[in-house]
């Protein structure tokens, strides 16, 4: 994998990250392919959109269809239709936020399954073992994800084992494909920086941050992204696990990361909230029911151009199939157009000015 910095705007960098299936320009927006398909978009409309890069879940494809399964059918490229770039999660974080019950140990965590209960177990092993199977281009080293808010104490505990994993992945790192470590120590300044120093030492082709947007409180969520990017070397890429609000985004690019997921473009598309250049609309309202207008005047996203507000509510309300279809075009198409455009605020020395302008529409 290559990864040249382009241009920066005091912190901000437009860079472009190369892997053997493309070109990835950052800031990227990776929208998240959880069992293997963007919900609601086919791969060639989200090439459409601008779509560079994906991500997928480990955890869920290990539980169905099962990466063995996957590997069968000819990898996760071949599986799911998309012929670009692939990050795989390596698990941590559904284990962690999904399982009902779990134990961890040094040597991994064995879990509950959400979908039928039975019992696994993940861990640096076999985490890279099921994401070199998968056959994604960027694998995810194991970590420990740990809750918030938490004691000092247990985040040492969980920093500790993290490194451990850590060092163990980069044993393990699968011919081919490109392994990311990832930055723990929950919200506490001194574990954050062993951390990064700990990543360093062993080595990776680029470096993430996770454990954040967890429970805690905005200013400590922003107070760690611009602690923990300047941490993170300069000449790989920077990657800001979880992070989708745009207001949060503005920091991420701010400090200085350069990759982002998340699920709320497409989640908040179902739910029936939508992102538009005036801010959020909840297309449920009753002051749409006889709106002619489109939903954002200003987009030109295939949903905009073709269905009034008044279509757009019906149809939720409906419970409409195409009205899923329909809202997720949509705010995916917003989302990539977002970043493109900042992007090209940071190329041309303009980034305070973008974000100063999108702080107050999200407001």
């Amino acid at each position: 994998m290559q990864f040249n910095i382009i241009n920066t705007d005091n912190n901000t960098r437009a860079c472009l990250m190369e892997t053997s299936r493309g070109l990835v320009h950052t800031p990227v927006f990776m929208p998240v392919g959880t069992l293997g398909t963007v919900k609601a978009m086919s791969p060639d409309e989200l090439k459409e959109m601008g779509a560079e890069i994906i991500l997928c879940n480990t955890y869920h494809l290990y539980l169905r269809p099962g990466h063995e399964t996957v590997s069968y059918l000819g990898g996760i490229h071949k599986f799911m239709n998309w012929d670009q770039t692939i990050l795989s999660d390596s698990g941590g974080f559904q284990v962690f936020s999904l399982s009902a019950l779990r134990k961890i140990n040094e040597n991994g965590v064995h879990f509950k399954s959400h979908l039928d209960g039975s019992m696994h177990f993940i861990g640096p092993k076999e985490a890279m073992n099921i994401q070199s199977l998968l056959g994604s281009d960027i694998a995810m080293m194991f970590d420990d994800c740990i809750s918030y808010p938490t004691s000092h104490e247990d985040a040492l505990k969980s920093l500790e084992r993290t490194t451990k994993w850590a060092e163990q992945c980069k044993e393990l790192q699968n011919e081919g494909q490109a392994l990311f470590g990832i930055n723990q120590g929950s919200v506490y300044e001194d574990l954050r920086r062993r951390s990064a120093e700990e990543l360093l030492e062993i080595g990776f082709d680029g470096y993430a941050v996770g454990g954040l947007s967890v429970g805690e409180p905005k200013e400590e969520l922003h107070r760690m992204i611009y602690l923990t990017a300047p941490l993170l070397p300069v000449a790989k890429p920077r990657y800001l696990m979880g992070i989708g609000d745009l207001k949060d985004v503005l920091v991420g690019v701010e400090a200085g990361f350069d990759m982002f997921d998340c699920v709320m473009p497409t989640r908040n598309a179902r739910n029936g909230t939508l992102f538009t250049s005036k801010g959020r609309v909840s297309i449920k309202r009753e002051e749409f029911k006889s709106d002619r207008e489109p939903l954002d005047p200003e987009c030109d996203c295939y949903t905009c151009r073709n269905y009034s507000r008044g279509y757009l509510r019906h149809i939720f309300l409906s419970k409409e199939i195409l009205s899923m279809r329909l809202n997720t075009v949509h705010n995916l198409f917003f989302y990539f157009n977002f970043f493109r455009n900042m992007r090209k605020s940071i190329t041309e020395g303009k980034f305070l000015e973008f974000k100063n302008k999108w702080e107050k529409i999200f407001q």
